[in-house]
């Protein structure tokens, strides 16, 4: 939960910024397939994600895939 926690305060921090420079972009957090379906689908953690409105790109590190987009 301390990556997790990590991690969002980092993507907010970024997407703030860009908003600042170039507010046309949009800004996704690249997250592994396993750690997709494991810890993101902890209730807790969809509610964290739909609320501060985070974009996701889910991906497989074996196979070198994006496996969903999820804005």
């Amino acid at each position: 939960i301390s990556e997790f926690h990590n991690a969002h305060g980092q993507f907010l921090d970024y997407r703030f910024a860009l908003e600042e420079e170039e507010p046309e972009r949009i800004l996704y957090l690249a997250v592994p397939v396993k750690t997709y379906r494991t810890f993101f689908s902890l209730r807790f953690i969809q509610t964290v994600i739909q609320r501060s409105q985070i974009n996701l790109i889910v991906y497989d590190p074996d196979q070198e895939v994006i496996v969903q987009w999820r804005p």
